[in-house]
């Protein structure tokens, strides 16, 4: 009797790419933090709570009677000088010290992108309550690494958004006007560059995601002005839940390839000039966007990269984003100085590169210099021309 030759199945390859879309849980509403105890509870007894210095008297202000209504034994921690490597480290000692069982960040960004970061570290539930709209922080799973002077390093992807985010309306409002403007400015950058990034994709995710940003893009344009006039208006509401809520969304479901492109390589460059320091996130961002329309312009020949620009612009004009170097305080800046942040923005890792052709340092310096009124003499302007 013939036998049958068998062969072996051979075991089947998958790949994929996860996707940390949105926080497991969200709450969102006037004076929602007052009455979240027993949400926050859900993940622990023992939270160490991080934020700035600024932050702590407000955190006792808001948190302290939550926390107490639930019986959590809480304790605050500062990130201060920045989300950075020695910061984290320090931190890292106070979760075991106080034995937290869940971190709470309470805050901006690089607050809230501390204790992300450190609550995934430590492999610690994390909740995020921010205190102003000027980022998407609360949302992401992502963390940006800075220096303890503020010099943008590099960022990290995390293994999941937060586990809570409390949106509490109330809580925002106490925050500078110009808090928000900026996180119009970073959350507007996201369909100049998603459009970009995303390159000629037929993936359904991010054909979505860079539609939810041109949506994005046109809730600001519409809404922004009227919101920033009336803080107890539809209007603001919606635009803070377009920066931080919506904004996070689109880099969840396109993942890197709905990022960021130029505009944010040209703010971690600029971090990298101290006087720059003062600048929030998004403001260095907004300006970013001009010289990525720019560099379209004068590489491509881009008309609608020049609309797009002179559009931009006007809008910026009217609610307060800053159009130049001069804008961001950079009047007396050197030429090596701005040299030094292009090579920055350059680097063989930057996210620059992601736009459909070469861009140098030396492009990028002379499309920075193009956009500003009185910095560098003519034959200055030359050498990066």
């Amino acid at each position: 009797m013939s036998q049958k030759s068998t062969k072996l199945s051979q075991p089947v390859t998958t790949t994929f790419t996860p996707l940390s879309i949105a926080p497991a849980r969200v709450l969102r509403g006037e004076t929602c933090l007052t009455n979240s105890g027993k949400e926050i509870a859900r993940y622990g007894n023992r939270p160490l709570v991080i934020s700035g210095d600024r932050t702590l008297e407000m955190v006792e202000k808001y948190l302290q009677p939550v926390c107490e209504r639930v019986q959590l034994s809480w304790a605050a921690a500062s990130y201060t000088p920045d989300c950075a490597e020695t910061s984290l480290a320090r931190l890292k000692a106070t979760v075991a010290e106080h034995q937290a069982d869940f971190i709470i960040g309470v805050g901006g960004g690089k607050a809230l992108d501390t204790a992300k970061l450190l609550a995934h570290q430590c492999r610690l539930p994390i909740v995020t309550i921010p205190t102003s709209g000027a980022t998407c922080a609360a949302w992401t799973a992502l963390s940006n690494i800075y220096s303890p002077q503020g010099a943008f390093q590099y960022d990290v992807t995390l293994s999941c958004c937060p586990d809570l985010l409390i949106l509490d309306y109330s809580l925002l409002r106490t925050a500078p006007k110009r808090t928000l403007v900026a996180g119009i400015g970073d959350a507007i950058a996201k369909w100049y560059e998603a459009s970009v990034s995303s390159g000629s994709s037929s993936a359904t995710l991010i054909i979505s995601a860079v539609q939810q940003a041109r949506i994005l893009r046109d809730i600001l344009w519409q809404k922004s002005q009227t919101a920033l006039e009336n803080p107890h208006s539809d209007e603001w509401r919606e635009v803070v839940d377009a920066t931080v809520l919506l904004a996070g969304v689109i880099g969840g479901i396109g993942g890197a390839d709905c990022r960021t492109v130029a505009a944010h390589a040209v703010h971690n460059g600029l971090t990298h000039i101290p006087e720059t320091h003062h600048a929030l996130h998004g403001e260095k961002v907004a300006y970013g966007i001009l010289v990525q329309l720019r560099l379209e312009e004068m590489v491509q020949g881009n008309q609608l990269a020049t609309s797009s620009r002179q559009q931009l612009l006007q809008f910026y004009t009217q609610i307060g984003l800053p159009k130049t170097l001069e804008d961001l305080g950079l009047a007396n800046i050197s030429l090596s100085q701005l040299r030094h942040a292009a090579e920055i923005a350059c680097n063989s890792s930057s996210d620059i590169h992601r736009l459909p052709f070469t861009v140098s340092s030396e492009l990028l310096a002379a499309a920075m210099v193009s956009t500003t009124a009185n910095n560098f003499s003519s034959s200055e302007r030359k050498t990066v021309s």
